[in-house]
């Protein structure tokens, strides 16, 4: 409403007057308490739509390290597991390699029954062994009968030599028998193996001297091949059957000594030659003992 200072029946304009018959204004009153609150308003308007999300800003720079914590303590120690099987080791295959190859070893078969197989290099020829002592000589035995000489049969082939038997007794001296004819001197056979010494029959006459057959030539000396790395010395394996002696090659000339071969096996005794004519009977020679 608005104020109009005219009006008599009552009070306006903010209390400038405070009676009705008042036409001058007066001193300005104390201003009295303030009045209870009004009641709140209204809300305002809805709420807005929310607005895009802004980009996002740049990543800010990693913070340092923190201290390192302290150790936890140590956990109970776990309960013992059961004792394994015992392990059991057969020998399987047991192979000879060749010289200076490298030893192998493998295992094969399940826990706990394993099979070791062997492969090991065959080592170096061993050194010549020392010579064995001579027997004693026996005893002299009696004089046997002169046979009759039979004539000169043809020489076989020359077979590898024997081992040297054992040193028979000697017989008494008997009777000189008769020179019988020279008889042709044939091929020179193989060496057969020395059999055991028998006992000394009589000295017959000499014979005339053959003539002797021309040497054959020298055939050259192979090359000695090196020297393979000597490997690592395996298990001594079995002893393996010895192979054939080969034919026997022309002489060569006199190359550089070789390493020690294994002994070659004993040839065949050669058949022996029809026997001579017998010859003249000697003089009786002196009694043995």
């Amino acid at each position: 409403m608005a104020c109009n200072c005219n009006q008599t029946p009552s009070t306006c304009c903010g209390n400038f007057f405070t009676t009705e018959t008042t036409t001058s204004r007066g001193q300005r009153g104390p201003m009295g308490p303030q009045g209870p609150t009004g009641p709140t308003g209204p809300s305002g308007g809805p709420t807005g739509a929310t607005g895009p999300t802004g980009a996002t800003g740049p990543t800010g720079a990693t913070g340092p390290t923190g201290a390192q914590g302290l150790t936890g303590a140590t956990g109970p120690t776990g309960a013992t597991g059961p004792t394994g099987a015992t392990p059991t080791f057969t020998i399987g295959s047991v192979t000879t390699g060749a010289p200076g190859s490298i030893a192998l070893a493998s295992i094969t078969g399940t826990p706990p029954n394993y099979i070791l197989n062997l492969t090991i290099p065959q080592g170096p020829t061993g050194p010549t062994g020392a010579t064995g002592p001579t027997g004693a000589t026996g005893p002299t035995g009696a004089t046997g009968p002169q046979g009759t000489t039979g004539t000169t049969g043809t020489t076989g082939a020359t077979g590898p030599t024997g081992p040297q038997g054992a040193t028979g007794p000697t017989g008494p001296t008997g009777p000189t028998g008769a020179q019988g004819a020279a008889g042709t001197i044939g091929l020179t056979g193989a060496t057969g193996p020395t059999g055991a010494t028998g006992p000394t029959g009589p000295t017959g006459a000499q014979g005339t001297t053959g003539t002797i057959g021309l040497t054959g030539a020298t055939g050259p000396t192979g090359a000695t091949g090196p020297t393979g790395p000597q490997g690592a010395t395996g298990a001594e394996g079995a002893t393996g059957p010895t192979g054939p002696t080969g034919p026997q090659g022309t002489a060569g000339a006199e190359g550089a000594t070789g390493p020690t071969g294994p002994q070659g096996a004993t040839g065949a005794e050669g058949a022996t030659g029809p026997t001579g004519p017998t010859g003249p009977t000697g003089p009786t020679g002196p009694t043995g003992p």
